[in-house]
């Protein structure tokens, strides 16, 4: 059985991408910060018959991160995809003209030093195996710079030619390279469009089908047509 670590999971996302792909078969490995969040999803996930397991971690503490893919491989023995989306920064969303350097160190800390490292713990054990994939779900201000959002905005951006750099040195070594930018507000009780099911199932259907690279979500949204 595979297994997929979700790094960030929340219970919109998050549980979305662990029901499309536990169904399929994939084994899910929860990590986030807050226990309580991660306990509850689990029980709902072995209650739909899906094998979940949980690993406490803040992304901007290295040794939690290290510890709990630590306990991933123990467990499971084997990473075949991470899927990293956190919700990072520790303040709210700073316009450019008020930005100060640590600022922008927080939100590039959160986002880009913490896929660098959750990368490097299962990209060794990936080009060992010939086989991973590598999943980066972002917002649009990776690719729109958004004035009003200065610190995130940087951060994602730089996030944004990370992935870029990795796919180009992981695809020839068949190493499944994936990003995809949000211009929308997931909410999960809706019907449309905004509900984070269908983001888990153009997920699913990149990943099955090889479809490497960037793209928007909804396909065609600019920071003018943002879904709210």
């Amino acid at each position: 059985m595979k297994t997929m670590v979700i790094v960030g999971a929340g219970k919109r996302l998050g549980m979305s991408l662990a029901r499309q792909f536990g169904k399929k078969g994939f084994q899910i490995a929860l990590v986030a910060r807050n226990e309580e969040k991660l306990l509850f999803m689990k029980s709902q996930l072995l209650h739909e018959g899906i094998e979940a397991s949980y690993y406490p971690a803040d992304i901007y503490d290295s040794n939690q991160l290290s510890k709990a893919f630590r306990n991933i491989y123990e467990r499971y023995g084997n990473i075949d995809i991470l899927e990293f989306s956190p919700t990072a920064g520790h303040h709210q969303p700073i316009p450019v003209l008020d930005l100060k350097p640590g600022d922008a160190e927080d939100a590039i800390i959160g986002n880009v030093f913490a896929a660098i490292h959750c990368v490097n713990e299962v990209l060794p054990s990936m080009l060992k195996n010939k086989a991973g994939a590598l999943l980066f779900t972002t917002g649009l201000s990776a690719i729109y710079p958004n004035p009003q959002m200065a610190d995130s905005s940087i951060a994602k951006a730089g996030l944004r030619s990370y992935i870029a750099n990795l796919e180009s040195e992981l695809t020839p070594k068949n190493i499944f390279v994936g990003h995809i930018s949000l211009g929308i507000f997931l909410k999960s009780d809706s019907k449309g469009i905004s509900n984070p099911d269908n983001v888990a199932r153009v997920w699913y259907e990149k990943y099955v089908n090889n479809q490497y690279g960037e793209e928007l979500y909804p396909e065609g949204v600019t920071p003018e047509t943002v879904i709210r």
